[in-house]
């Protein structure tokens, strides 16, 4: 089993499921030839974008890479999130995101697996 377990956060998901309708209000103007149809699904796909954006910020989206097991449920808040997490793109944009060489290294409990990149 991966230790990555990306993916698996509210963020995520309700980023998905907002942009699945944008997709579909898309869908449904390119069928019926609607301008309104489809401008008005890409602007819900942009708002999707926004809100898992918001949602990372706020600690319900997880950091890329490597996460303790305690942290891998869905309903599991990032404590971490308002310091920003190391390589993550979300977090640079809001100017909170910490380079690799400035970051505090992350500790390993005895006898944890760690994963290779």
């Amino acid at each position: 089993m991966s230790l990555y377990d990306e993916g698996h956060t509210i963020a995520g998901w309700t980023g998905v499921a907002i942009a699945a309708v944008g997709s579909g209000g898309v869908g449904l103007g390119v069928c019926t030839a609607s301008v309104p149809a489809v401008v008005g699904g890409l602007v819900i796909v942009a708002v999707s974008a926004l809100v898992t954006w918001l949602l990372h910020l706020s600690g319900w989206g997880k950091p890329p890479g490597v996460r303790p097991r305690d942290q891998w449920g869905m309903r599991v808040r990032d404590t971490r999130a308002r310091e920003g997490h190391t390589g993550c793109v979300a977090c640079r944009l809001a100017g909170r995101g910490r380079s690799a060489a400035n970051a505090a290294p992350v500790p390993v409990a005895q006898g944890e697996v760690r994963a290779e990149s």
